[in-house]
């Protein structure tokens, strides 16, 4: 994902899960593979990447701070964690931001 399709990319689409990710961090190395798998188990769910070096200003604008960074937005960003996930991980934050209370979400935040 880039600046120039961000809005794209987020529009329309109720869940997205976004890597930020770097080349030269060694975490990418072994998460990497991990997130390429999850997309085969989660249908209605747009997978994004985000190379932290070529698109600063979108790392700058979700606050990334330590690569690689997981998110998850759905409406808003309902989750947020650095380092490299455990291969189960994904599919486990994946279930529990689907079973969220959009409609409390929503309420809270206005």
């Amino acid at each position: 994902m880039t600046a120039d399709n961000f809005d794209e990319v987020n529009s329309g689409n109720g869940f997205v899960i976004t890597d930020f990710w770097a080349e030269w961090r060694r975490p990418r190395r072994t998460f990497g593979p991990v997130f390429e798998q999850v997309p085969e188990k989660h249908e209605g769910v747009v997978f994004a990447k985000v190379d932290t070096e070529a698109q600063r200003e979108l790392a700058q604008a979700f606050e990334i701070t330590s690569i690689l960074t997981l998110v998850i937005v759905r409406e808003h960003t309902v989750f947020r964690r650095p380092g490299a996930l455990p291969e189960a991980e994904p599919d486990d934050l994946i279930n529990q931001a689907r079973s969220l209370d959009m409609d409390a979400l929503r309420a809270a935040v206005t």
